[in-house]
């Protein structure tokens, strides 16, 4: 009875294609908003931010990217953690090279960096795809290692290949609290989650898909596969790029090539599958679960031990977190294998019937 569209009429074509149609979903993506922006700074301490709150936001978004690549457009890609470490760099270099400039622009910069990056590793899915896919952009990991670690100019002549920034600023304001470094990264996740739902809905996201579900019936249909897929790597690698840049900037401060590893491709992937493929709020689920189930394990396995009267050393909390959290994985695959986001649409769906049988 709580989720009802009685009384809620289209009178126009815009009204109906909006991206929140019942009138719910609008009041409570607002109240979110709030309690995201206004609420959760004057509650959470500078630990929450710095440890849960600031890298769920920063993975949220690069989940977003990879989504679009392999959700939306069918593209699987193992090199995430690349364009991420491209765009960190690419920020890095306009930021200390170029005096005076702001950060925001240095990570849109950093982001088309990311961008060339991505269009140059999806030249292989004009003739490949699947697991050839995957090996080939597996290869954009690789390269980034070596182009780090061996050309000096793009660290700034640091040996290692390990880089630092200070005294960050946007529009004037220092970011150098937590809450002001959180701000700046949700406001950042907003902005580009609601550009990219709009691009998913408009004739570029439908020809992605197109592509995803059968792209030689798009291809008869007058869609073009070069096109359709290089603009999914471009506009993927571009938000990755970003998330990258905050994540070296915002929440490393100081960072080298090995922060940017293979196991983010991995963790940003599984995001991605556990969430939902194709879905933006998959991305932000996915996120959610790979983040933050282990920190909570982490706190729940002592207290549930000392509950039941035996202790539990350090190692054995850590061993008992992997294999829960494998086992949940594997649950939730087997259970929904369309990720959490399809068991949200399926709550929703009995909500609005509920509490009628049909």
């Amino acid at each position: 009875m709580f989720y009802r569209e009685n009384g809620q009429f289209k009178t126009s074509y815009r009204a109906d294609q909006q991206i929140l149609p019942i009138r719910q979903d609008r009041v409570v993506m607002a109240l979110m908003l709030v309690f995201a922006f206004a609420v959760v700074p004057m509650l959470a301490s500078d630990y929450f931010f710095r440890a849960i709150l600031i890298p769920f936001v920063i993975m949220s978004l690069a989940a977003l990217g990879v989504n679009i690549l392999v959700g939306y457009c069918g593209q699987i890609s193992l090199g995430s953690g690349a364009f991420m470490a491209v765009g960190a760099y690419g920020a890095y270099n306009f930021f200390v090279r170029v005096p005076g400039l702001p950060l925001i622009p240095a990570l849109v910069l950093g982001g088309l960096c990311a961008t060339a990056f991505g269009i140059l590793f999806g030249l292989p899915s004009l003739r490949v795809k699947g697991l050839y896919l995957a090996v080939a952009t597996l290869a954009a990991q690789f390269f980034s290692d070596w182009m780090f670690l061996r050309i000096k100019w793009l660290t700034n002549d640091s040996p290692s290949g390990s880089v630092s920034v200070s005294e960050l600023q946007v529009f004037g304001l220092p970011i150098d609290s937590a809450q002001s470094k959180y701000w700046l990264c949700l406001s950042l996740l907003v902005v580009i989650a609601l550009l990219a739902k709009n691009l998913v809905r408009s004739a570029v996201g439908r020809e992605w898909m197109a592509i995803r579900d059968m792209d030689v019936a798009a291809a008869v249909i007058g869609i073009r596969p070069m096109y359709a897929k290089l603009s999914a790597f471009a506009v993927s690698s571009f938000i990755i790029g970003v998330a990258g840049g905050l994540w070296a900037f915002i929440y490393l401060g100081a960072w080298e090539p090995a922060a940017f590893s293979v196991d983010i491709s991995f963790r940003l992937l599984f995001m991605v599958i556990i969430g939902g493929l194709g879905s933006i709020l998959g991305g932000f689920l996915g996120a959610a679960f790979i983040t933050l189930l282990p920190i909570a394990l982490s706190q729940v396995l002592p207290a549930l031990a000392s509950l039941l009267g035996f202790d539990i050393s350090t190692a054995g909390v850590s061993h008992a977190e992997l294999m829960i959290f494998g086992a949940l994985i594997v649950w939730f695959l087997i259970v929904e294998p369309h990720g959490l986001a399809k068991l949200w649409s399926i709550a929703k769906q009995k909500l609005r019937l509920w509490p009628f049988p049909h």
